[in-house]
């Protein structure tokens, strides 16, 4: 079931928005306020995002922004602006749509539906597949070998950012160290395991609010890594 949260003050609206979007299945959530929709939108693993424009807190401008920078999902602004430089702000930040009040909830359900399935075909193909890594505000660009944490870039060495990497492709599969270092570095490098451990301390500290309770790559005791999704 897809979850989709929507950030809209005016309650009436943001109701009926999901009604219609439940009787198609949906899971919806709803945020009045911007910036607790902008934390709810960056620590939340959904699906879509509908947007007011005007919001106490956080505009709906800057929540598109703040929100593609490290999510990848459809974007749909709802607004009861009609200025045609509205629509190009919205669609310039990285909103996928736009439609304005009054509207018909019908027509909402059909375009959040399109571009649902859009997304669904896109993540599909095997070369977005192959370049990015996206994972609650983790995003990694393989083809760049760039990593960004909720909207940050973040500088990594060579090694990091192929452990990082590595871990993130084989999700919820715990690796030994031996394996690891094997894998990464080779059996014939210079070095030791001490390596691997050093080497998941300094990306922690890059990518982990908290190192001492990681969310991301986890340790498992006596064992090795896991990195957890």
């Amino acid at each position: 079931m897809s979850r989709i949260l929507i950030i809209e003050d005016e309650e009436s609206i943001a109701e009926l928005e999901k009604d219609y979007l439940e009787l198609s299945n949906f899971e919806v959530d709803i945020e009045a306020d911007g910036e607790k929709g902008l934390q709810k939108a960056l620590a939340g693993n959904y699906d879509m995002y509908i947007l007011d424009l005007m919001l106490p807190g956080v505009d709906g401008f800057e929540l598109c922004k703040r929100i593609r920078e490290v999510k990848n999902v459809p974007i749909l602004m709802v607004t009861a602006k009609k200025e045609e430089i509205d629509k190009i702000r919205g669609l310039g930040l990285g909103a996928d749509d736009y439609i304005t009040k009054p509207f018909s909830p019908s027509e909402l359900v059909a375009r959040v539906k399109a571009h649902l399935a859009r997304y669904e075909r896109l993540v599909q193909s095997p070369a977005i597949k192959k370049n990015e890594i996206s994972i609650r505000g983790l995003r990694i660009d393989k083809a760049s070998r760039r990593v960004w944490i909720n909207g940050e870039e973040k500088v990594f060495t060579a090694k990091e950012f192929d452990l990082l990497a590595f871990l993130a492709e084989n999700p919820n599969v715990i690796y030994s160290k031996e394996q690891l270092f094997e894998t990464l570095w080779g059996e014939e490098s210079i070095g030791d395991i001490s390596t691997v451990t050093v080497h998941v301390n300094k990306i922690r500290e890059k990518i982990e609010l908290n190192t001492s309770k990681p969310q991301y790559i986890e340790t498992i005791w006596g064992v090795g890594y896991r990195f957890k999704v």
